[in-house]
């Protein structure tokens, strides 16, 4: 990055909220007790047959995009199916069966019937839950996520304080299990150190879906100055740069073809980028730095995704030249 100065390194967006994730389950010891039973229960009931039948053959393991956000999936799937579960624990048939008399047997039982590992569960789900929004934004191969991670990251905060009915601080009445504090912590330590970057920030600026919000934070110094650092990196020339803060404010206060009606009604209905492809000639200088922001990618999933297909092929192949060869090798003894 040295040599290629106008060039932007950014981490992985899913891999670093899937770290996030991780982090819940490392630091927060509510979290890390309750997916450690959820395992437990899981793993009993996958093991026996007759347990299956009461949840209605229905899976307690979704597999999920990332590793530790599949943990808190099965979390889900446990929650989903508590009064299924509560039924077969006190069901007679249950009692008298060899599993119901067994020591593992009595642990999971317990388990399944004591509120408070519910009441934890669901407060593992108030946090997961709005990332996991987020972690499905990111890794859409569909709807490029590069102009929305920004608030999008801000949005599942706020959603976390509203589920934690805004109470902060591990000195409340309450305990710290149930305040959003040490989980902003967790979120923003990954945040600033990972994903906190410039280029984020003008890509919020530039989003037509999002200026034009009412709570668009147009006054933010952080956001200003993503944007015009990004601006310096990216555009080298300081004569398009200054071409480009000019035509910001026709941008910002809808002047010209970004004031058209039509234009104003396609905010909210085409992609960030492909809507600043609508204006030709009008403001060239932002609308070409507008395309090379928003039309970057901010995780590499999709590609891992590709790799992991492209690698089974080479597999599959390889397999048949081995089989190949032992034929050929059959043939001639």
């Amino acid at each position: 990055l040295q040599t290629r100065q106008n060039l932007y390194w950014t981490p992985c967006a899913t891999h670093c909220i899937d770290l996030i994730f991780e982090d819940f389950e490392k630091h927060l010891k509510v979290h890390q007790t309750t997916i450690k039973k959820g395992r437990r229960i899981t793993t009993y009931i996958y093991g026996r047959s007759m347990l299956k039948k009461f949840t209605k053959g229905r899976d307690l393991i979704r597999p999920c995009m990332t590793r530790f956000a599949t943990t808190y999936l099965t979390l889900s799937c446990l929650h989903e199916v508590k009064a299924s579960l509560m039924t077969m624990f006190n069901s007679e048939e249950w009692k008298k069966s060899k599993f119901g008399t067994s020591q593992e047997g009595r642990k999971i039982e317990n388990t399944i019937l004591d509120s408070r590992y519910w009441k934890n569960v669901t407060i593992c789900l108030k946090v997961a839950a709005p990332l996991m929004v987020v972690l499905r934004l990111v890794d859409s191969d569909i709807k490029p996520a590069m102009g929305f991670i920004y608030e999008e990251i801000d949005c599942a905060k706020e959603r976390i304080q509203s589920n934690f009915n805004n109470i902060k601080g591990v000195n409340h009445l309450y305990t710290v299990n149930v305040n959003y504090e040490p989980i902003w912590e967790i979120i923003d330590k990954r945040w600033d150190s990972q994903l906190h970057k410039h280029l984020h920030a003008a890509r919020y600026y530039l989003n037509p879906q999002l200026h034009y919000e009412a709570n668009f934070r147009n006054d933010n110094h952080e956001v200003k100055h993503g944007l015009l650092d990004c601006m310096k990196r990216l555009v080298k020339d300081p004569a398009i740069r200054t071409k480009i803060i000019m035509q910001f404010l026709e941008f910002h206060y809808t002047r010209g073809l970004f004031g058209l009606d039509d234009t104003k009604e396609c905010r909210k209905e085409m992609l960030p980028a492909k809507w600043w492809e609508m204006f030709r000639d009008h403001c060239l200088e932002l609308k070409r730095f507008a395309i090379r922001v928003l039309s970057l990618t901010c995780s590499s999933s999709g590609c891992e995704r590709n790799w992991n297909s492209f690698e089974m092929i080479i597999e599959v192949r390889d397999l048949f030249m081995v089989f190949k060869f032992l034929s050929l090798v059959l043939d001639l003894n």
